[in-house]
């Protein structure tokens, strides 16, 4: 990747106009097994990781991205991982100024490796009020150059839009000139690639898409997994968005922009599901982890630039780089029957948490994460819902979920200490109504 070339040619591109076709058919890429539009795959060798070819820019993108959100403590298993999926073909590194610590340690990652080996993604995080003003905007997005150790970001989100609709986004872009000044920043080359998360509230999406013209998104990163596809906007447990993720995707498509994925795995629960759609999917597969599946749903569509995984350990970098080297995407059947599953978890009542953490931390001290995963994991054991207060088994399995909730959670991190301050009501992308659920799991281990 040569960083001069590469804007060159997307400026000559765009000047003439050319179609997607001849974009690419004058940018000469070395063979490499590309899923097109036809998601045929081109021939390519055993084990090779399949990527996917940005069709402004030209870059070949592994369909595999490395999320920097839940990283180990440790530096070293951090380099570790990075060096592993770097050698086995992964080359999208998503990271946000929001995950902590998470550009400061990418940066030093990355940065033993040459710099046209990877892709970095970063964001502008400025959901907090005090962000708003344009300087503190501007110092925020400096600082990611310097915590990442780079002079050009190769893909720039305008990060969780949607939120509160056009009055949360206008003074977070529009009000202070940022946008405009991020526009001016990837003519400049500094931003190789434009585009926005989007969590939420549809009107944001709907503007941003259909003002395309004026903004020429070059991606645009969304939750899409095989249960949001057609279940994201159904009322579950207090949670409700604003479109499925089938609406989003088609809109992209419609737009000519490219989706990058997250939550392919909706944090982390359709890679443990309940014991009966476990069993249908081991059934088929048996050699194949349960997440394979929904990566393989995902990696199934054409209009999919890459699809994120938030790795903790390195088990899940080397089952996540097997499931890509190559993809074997889903048969017609297997979508039948995942479309099944979905249709059956739509009604588990399940808490749609993504472990995303937005929430952290509670003024109080509640994990609340952490109650939420206990909560579903229960769920999914079929411990929850309790039987009926009549039936023999209704006092032990009370008994099972207080015990286990308890040895668990830390007693200053259980759901009782909430204050319904509301405080993570407005951080949480999913839009949980936090507090209730918390009363949900109180009332479960005070009760007798």
């Amino acid at each position: 990747m040569d960083k001069k070339n590469d804007m060159s040619r997307r400026d000559f591109i765009r000047r003439l106009g050319m179609g997607t076709a001849s974009a690419m058919a004058m940018m000469a890429m070395e063979p490499l097994k590309v899923l097109g539009d036809d998601n045929v795959p081109t021939p390519s060798t055993a084990n090779q990781m399949t990527c996917r070819v940005n069709h402004h820019s030209g870059d070949k993108v592994s369909l595999l991205g490395f999320g920097m959100m839940r990283l180990p403590k440790s530096q070293d298993e951090v380099n570790k991982m990075v060096d592993y999926a770097l050698e086995h073909g992964v080359n999208y590194f998503d990271t946000a100024p929001a995950y902590g610590n998470s550009e400061v340690v990418t940066g030093i990652a990355l940065k033993r490796h040459p710099r046209n080996s990877y892709y970095i993604a970063t964001k502008m995080s400025n959901q907090n009020p005090r962000f708003h003003s344009f300087e503190a905007s501007k110092e925020m997005y400096l600082r990611s150059f310097e915590r990442l150790q780079i002079d050009y970001i190769d893909y720039y989100l305008l990060h969780a839009v949607g939120g509160s609709g056009m009055k949360d986004f206008n003074p977070r872009y529009i009000d202070n000139g940022l946008l405009d000044f991020l526009l001016e920043e990837r003519k400049a080359g500094r931003i190789r690639n434009l585009g926005f998360s989007y969590h939420g509230n549809v009107e944001v999406f709907d503007w941003l898409i259909d003002n395309n013209d004026k903004y020429q998104w070059d991606f645009v990163q969304i939750e899409l997994n095989y249960v949001d596809w057609r279940h994201a906007s159904l009322d579950n447990g207090g949670w409700k968005k604003d479109a499925d993720a089938e609406y989003l995707y088609n809109k992209l498509d419609k737009a000519g922009i490219q989706a990058v994925v997250m939550e392919p795995l909706l944090g982390g629960r359709l890679a443990k599901l309940p014991e009966e759609f476990d069993h249908q999917l081991k059934a088929l597969r048996p050699n194949d982890s349960i997440a394979a599946w929904a990566f393989r749903w995902v990696g199934s569509l054409p209009n999919i630039l890459t699809a994120l995984s938030g790795m903790s350990v390195m088990e899940h970098v080397t089952d996540n780089v097997h499931t890509f080297s190559p993809l074997d995407p889903c048969t017609d059947r297997e979508k039948e029957l995942l479309a099944k599953i979905a249709d059956g978890m739509s009604g588990y009542p399940t808490i749609p948490c993504t472990a995303c953490s937005y929430c952290m931390p509670c003024p109080y001290g509640v994990d609340i994460p952490g109650n939420f995963a206990f909560y579903n994991e229960a769920v999914n054991s079929k411990l929850l819902p309790l039987p009926e207060k009549a039936s023999p088994d209704y006092k032990k399995s009370l008994s099972t979920f207080q015990k286990g909730y308890k040895k668990t959670l830390s007693k200053k991190a259980w759901a009782d200490k909430c204050m319904d301050c509301e405080v993570c009501l407005k951080k949480c992308p999913q839009q949980i109504r936090i507090p209730n659920q918390m009363t949900r799991i109180v009332e479960l281990i005070n009760e007798k």
